[in-house]
């Protein structure tokens, strides 16, 4: 059942679960794709998360209930997205200050721990908390641990990170409480103002491993 949520005097939030699945994240897709084909007057923009968009709109031009009537209107007309983008990132798993604890936790060997990552099936869900921070689900189960007690500072950008079921590219110096077990010279923040960040929501990653050495001449 999908629930419709006024949120303040100018948006929507439009919910399809209250758990994360990839059904109701397909739907949360197919309703952004179509708001952006088939905008309704004074659309102003769609924010997809794991299982709800929020629809935010100008409230001079319209109002709750006729935002609701044109999302209900699309419901039997879109479809989930058939083929999601695929992109790759360069991983390198030396210098992992949290790989060994993962693997002890695991139960895992470190070798294990980097060969079940790079088998992961991940897919970007949102972008949240900082510029470029795409949460990706589809984290293996077996490396699926819960964050650290407390949040350890001044983790560099482009550390690959994981906590949950998922997976993250750090793009800020910051703290975390996620474990830290990779490096990436893969840019997030492209710079490109037309487009700033690598991925859209919905693309599917895989990460492809290299050497210290080719990290180094690459970062």
């Amino acid at each position: 059942m999908t629930f419709y949520r006024p949120v303040a005097d100018h948006a929507l939030l439009v919910e399809f679960a209250t758990t994360i699945s990839d059904a109701a994240h397909a739907q949360v897709l197919a309703l952004d794709k179509a708001l952006a084909l088939q905008p309704f007057p004074g659309f102003r923009e769609a924010i997809p998360a794991f299982v709800n968009v929020l629809v935010d709109f100008d409230p001079v031009l319209t109002d709750h209930a006729e935002v609701e009537a044109h999302l209900r209107s699309l419901a039997g007309q879109i479809h989930a997205p058939k083929s999601p983008t695929r992109r790759e990132v360069l991983v390198c798993y030396e210098d992992a200050p949290d790989l060994e604890a993962v693997a002890r936790q695991t139960g895992l060997s470190p070798e294990a721990v980097i060969a079940a990552h790079l088998s992961g099936d991940y897919s970007v869900f949102l972008y949240g908390f900082a510029p470029g921070y795409a949460y990706m689900g589809g984290l293996p189960e077996a490396l699926r641990l819960d964050r650290k007690p407390s949040p350890v500072r001044g983790v560099p950008a482009g550390r690959i990170i994981i906590a949950g079921a998922q997976c993250l590219i750090t793009t800020l110096t910051m703290p975390t409480g996620w474990w830290i077990i990779g490096r990436t010279p893969t840019r997030v923040l492209t710079g490109d103002t037309a487009r700033p960040f690598l991925f859209d929501v919905g693309d599917h990653v895989t990460f492809r491993r290299i050497s210290q050495t080719d990290y180094e001449a690459l970062a």
